[in-house]
Order: C-alpha cells, then sequence, then structure tokens
C-alpha cells in the first residue's frame, strides 16, 4: 500500500511539474554579450542551405578567435580585427556554391524580435552584435551568442540534437509500473 501512495505522489509531481514547464522563463542575453545573426536571402531551400554554410563558416572562424578571450572587450576587439577575415569567409561560401547575390556584414547594435527557443523566451532589444545579411535579407535567420561563447561552444559539440535528459523519478515509475 505505501508503495502506491509514493508512486501515485510522485506521479502526481511529475504531473504538476509539466503544468509548470507551460509557463515560459523570459531570459534577458546579458549586457556583456555579443551576438551574430545571419539572416538568409529567403526562405527557400536553397538559401536556407547557404545561410547554414555561411553560418557555419563564421563560427569555425570566430571559434579559433575567441577561443582564449576572456572578456568582451577582448571579443570586440578580435572581432573587429578580423571582420575582414569573415567577409572572405563569406565571399568564398558565396561563391563555392554559385550564390550571385550580395551580402553585408556589420558590427555594430542591431535589433533582435523577441525569441522561444526551447523553452526559453530571450527578450527583444539592441543587442551588440556580428550581423549578417545575404541577399534581400527576407528569410529566416540564425543567431546566438558568440561572447560568452554559448553557441562557439555548440557548435564544437558532435551531437548537441541527441541529447537525451532523464528523470530519476520517471525512471523510477516505469521500473515499477
Amino acid at each position: 500500500m505505501k508503495k502506491w501512495i509514493i508512486i501515485l505522489s510522485i506521479g502526481f509531481l511529475l504531473y504538476y511539474g509539466n503544468l509548470n514547464k507551460k509557463n515560459e522563463l523570459k531570459v534577458t542575453i546579458p549586457d556583456e554579450a555579443i551576438r551574430l545573426r545571419v539572416i538568409a536571402n529567403s526562405n527557400n531551400y536553397y538559401d536556407q542551405n547557404t545561410k547554414r554554410k555561411v553560418s557555419l563558416k563564421v563560427q569555425d572562424r570566430l571559434s579559433k578567435l575567441l577561443k582564449d578571450t576572456k572578456n568582451i572587450k577582448d571579443a570586440r576587439e578580435k572581432i573587429k580585427e578580423n571582420i575582414d577575415l569573415m567577409d572572405k569567409d563569406i565571399l568564398e561560401t558565396l561563391k563555392k556554391d554559385n550564390v550571385n547575390y550580395p551580402y553585408k556584414i556589420d558590427f555594430g547594435y542591431h535589433y533582435f524580435p523577441s525569441k522561444t527557443y526551447k523553452g526559453i523566451e530571450y527578450k527583444e532589444g539592441e543587442y551588440e552584435s556580428l550581423y549578417i545579411t545575404l541577399g534581400k535579407g527576407e528569410g529566416e535567420n540564425w543567431w546566438c551568442v558568440l561572447f560568452p561563447p554559448l553557441c562557439i561552444m555548440e557548435a564544437e559539440e558532435n551531437d548537441t540534437e541527441n541529447i537525451e535528459y532523464r528523470s530519476i523519478i520517471k525512471d523510477i515509475i516505469d521500473k515499477y509500473l
């Protein structure tokens, strides 16, 4: 009997906990942050794929540049000093894919709309960022936080898509039910 009371109590807690997950957490990007945003020419497959390739190429360059950066001032200087290299990387990527539209790369303050990602809502606002617009810039965008190096760490991981989170309480219920 005690076993069933414990299991029902745990079940209630799990159910109640899942209801509360629907209330999304609002996160403010810290003032000491630099973001990266790449906006595609359009939402067609070809343009979205080009956006992905450009963002990966720029992330690769930035991961090397910002690897040992300790503060935002140093990150800002390294980005400014190497914007020509990133410009070259973008041009090479577009040429390799036979893309003929122009692009723009800018480092400064840019508007970001609110965004919900993995249950977390990021507030809209003006953020210091490396901002890349491909072609008309009418497609979906991709963004991350460069400093602190959140997207760079994610880019270095091999399998970020298949992370599995488990609950020991759920495992116990599954085992005994």
